[in-house]
């Protein structure tokens, strides 16, 4: 805690909750119930911290020892979970069933920091040993939870945000926890689902390595989702004995424990027998067939394979494929082929997703996070500077995406009119406004109903529409204007913007409601200069301009590469299009580039020229002579004056006002316009300085 006030403070809300009076803080049910169990069952203290305690060495190894396939299922998903989190403030952490911690992955001074606090490998975080907290409620609720800071019983562990999900074997038996701690003051929903994920992964994985040698049946009530996450797995002997049960098993054939299956026969589930769907697996190329459950009319789809026919199963339904692996690499090993249509499907997406990273690190873990959220419909928000390709990483998630069979519709946000946006997004009706078109327009979200819309530079919005965009993603419906009819929508989200929209939020800007609906998880773009694959990126690049596309100089590349690019990728493929025009030989030198890349500078122009108009004011209806100020209200004026403040500090110069301000040069225009601020001012003296 930060100060004693605040430790006293946490202290009373403890016990006036235990002792059902009112608390300071308001908490959830699972933490009042926690913290009653800490107080009443345990005899724990919150104004008493005790340490959690540690094992000793040969303790801790036998621990280790009893959960070995669970460490070793886990390893790989815990450091590729660190990873796709990015943060060097945080532990990925893994309890067995008493909340031992077995495994723990963090920056060395990350665990340097919470070993102090007893987070380590070896220590006990049960509840009745460390009170609330992540690992130990989580232990106690069988159920996925986040724990934020003031939610934990001792003062001591109130810096910490924990998110947790237990991990269960194929009996439906609690083996262990999975858990993200951090520094975070927020409370970020994104790790919870993250956690959950790798979670599942662990499970499956799990399944796996402990029925090598059964027969294993991949099922899901869409054909899209046989071969990932979302479907269910059920291990089967040669006798047709259901062996194991996966989460979505259960989930997919409306079970509650892995009892009211395994042990029986598969005919139990299925109106079909495990010879029956092995054989039609093999006729289909490994491609979901259709069954039927037993004592229900529900349709699945699934896929069955022997353990020799794994590899071929997998090749088939390589459905995240590495975005780094070659083309070729995409063909099945197995001894059943692909269709010539299902190769080429797979080498499109691969395709897509193959030119977004060339070995850059970071760059690889956000692909490979975005991917696996697209796989869960979860709404996305990518961020990034301008250029660093937003919506070509949009449109590639779109590709693999369970809506890829609809249409991937864009929106600026940014560069739509105000008054334009609302009719561009929602569509109208015939006669709806003056200039509507005749037959009336579909909207955008109804163009990408079963499809995915791309929203860009969505902290642009303005916030009328803000309140608009939120109703259809809660209702999944939409009202054209002009007409009371509403739409039924169902799409996959993502979001784009160069700006911080949680900051928006707390600076009032945006709306919080629709950040939340919007920010399933958000994706991280690195800038150019950033990357550590530009080299490759670069030469990509060149060769998809032209089939024979020149050669780099020695000194053109470094100097390529020696550029800071302000404009990021799209400033990169302008600058090779110029080159490749301007070279009349084989090798693009140091003469075909701009002189500000050889230079070496990327720093943008400070001051723009006076008599400039940028292109995006052509947008902007001319202010009328006589305009009248003393119309707008007083907090009108007072940006006003605001604006015209800015303005003047940054010599007239719109780019450097927008950037101050963190919006783009096209809202800028629109708010100039909103309050009567023409661009030529009335001091002809700030012009002709810049």
């Amino acid at each position: 805690m930060s100060s004693l006030a605040d430790t006293n403070s946490h202290i009373r809300d403890v016990l006036n909750t235990v002792h059902n009076q009112s608390p300071a803080r308001q908490t959830s049910d699972s933490v009042a119930q926690s913290w009653t169990r800490c107080l009443n069952e345990f005899g724990l203290d919150p104004g008493r911290f005790i340490m959690p305690p540690v094992l000793t060495q040969h303790e801790l190894s036998s621990r280790r020892e009893a959960a070995t396939d669970l460490i070793a299922c886990s390893k790989l998903e815990m450091t590729t979970l660190y990873q796709q989190l990015a943060d060097p403030s945080l532990a990925v952490v893994l309890t067995d069933a008493d909340g031992v911690i077995v495994h723990q992955v963090s920056s060395v001074p990350f665990s340097e920091a919470v070993a102090a606090d007893g987070l380590r490998v070896g220590a006990v975080w049960s509840e009745r040993t460390a009170g609330t907290n992540g690992m130990g409620t989580c232990l106690a609720e069988r159920e996925c939870l986040a724990v934020y800071q003031h939610e934990h019983f001792y003062p001591r562990y109130t810096s910490l945000t924990c998110s947790a999900a237990p991990i269960m074997d194929d009996r439906g038996m609690v083996i262990g926890v999975l858990d993200v701690t951090s520094h975070s003051k927020l409370l970020q929903q994104h790790s919870l689902v993250l956690v959950g994920m790798s979670r599942q992964m662990i499970e499956n994985r799990l399944i796996d390595s402990r029925y090598r040698r059964a027969n294993m049946v991949h099922f899901h009530s869409r054909p899209e989702f046989v071969g990932t996450l979302h479907a269910g797995k059920l291990a089967v002997d040669d006798e047709g004995i259901v062996l194991a049960a996966s989460r979505s098993a259960l989930f997919q054939l409306d079970l509650r424990s892995p009892d009211q299956l395994c042990g029986k026969r598969i005919e139990e589930a299925f109106s079909a027998t495990l010879e029956d769907m092995v054989a039609r697996s093999i006729r289909g190329s490994f491609h979901p067939v259709t069954v039927y459950g037993a004592h229900t009319n529900n349709r699945f789809f699934l896929v069955a394979q022997t353990p020799r026919d794994a590899t071929t199963f997998a090749s088939a339904f390589s459905t995240l494929p590495s975005p780094r692996a070659p083309a070729g690499d995409a063909a099945p090993r197995g001894r059943v082929a692909k269709t010539k249509e299902t190769r080429a499907l797979a080498s499109s997406r691969l395709d897509k997703l193959s030119q977004l990273e060339f070995g850059d690190p970071r760059m690889a873990s956000q692909i490979q996070l975005a991917a696996r959220a697209i796989q869960r419909k979860i709404p996305i928000i990518l961020r990034g500077q301008t250029g660093t390709g937003k919506e070509v990483f949009a449109n590639a998630l779109h590709s693999i995406s369970p809506n890829s069979g609809g249409s991937f519709v864009a929106v600026n946000c940014a560069s739509l009119p105000e008054n334009l946006i609302e009719s561009e997004l929602f569509g109208y009706r015939a006669g709806a406004f003056t200039g509507a078109q005749r037959e009336g327009r579909r909207g955008k979200i109804v163009q990408a109903n079963n499809g995915t819309l791309f929203l860009d530079e969505i902290g642009d919005m303005p916030m009328a529409l803000q309140a608009r965009l939120l109703r259809v993603l809660e209702e999944h419906e939409v009202t054209p204007l002009g007409t009371e009819t509403t739409l039924k929508v169902d799409f996959q989200l993502i979001s784009a913007s160069h700006r911080n929209l949680l900051d928006l939020v707390q600076r009032g800007m945006f709306r919080e409601d629709l950040y939340y609906r919007l920010s399933g998880i958000e994706i991280n773009l690195p800038a150019l200069r950033e990357r550590a694959d530009i080299g490759a990126l670069i030469q990509h690049l060149l060769d998809s301009e032209s089939d024979e596309a020149p050669a780099l100089s020695a000194e053109a590349r470094q100097a390529l590469l020696n550029y800071a690019w302000p404009g990021n990728i799209r400033q990169l493929r302008h600058v090779l299009q110029m080159a490749i025009a301007l070279c009349d030989g084989t090798e693009i030198r140091c003469a075909h580039l701009p002189p500000e890349i050889m230079q070496g500078s990327g720093a943008p122009a400070t001051v723009a020229r006076a008599t400039e108009v940028p292109a995006a004011m052509h947008e902007i209806p001319a202010l009328p002579d006589d305009c009248d100020v003393s119309t707008l209200n007083a907090i009108q004026i007072k940006e006003r004056e605001t604006v015209l403040a800015m303005l003047d500090e940054h010599r007239w110069n719109v780019s450097n006002v927008a950037k101050t301000l963190g919006i783009s040069r096209n809202t800028l225009y629109r708010k100039m316009h909103r309050l009567y601020i023409r661009l030529s001012h009335d001091t002809p003296s700030s012009l002709n300085d810049a």
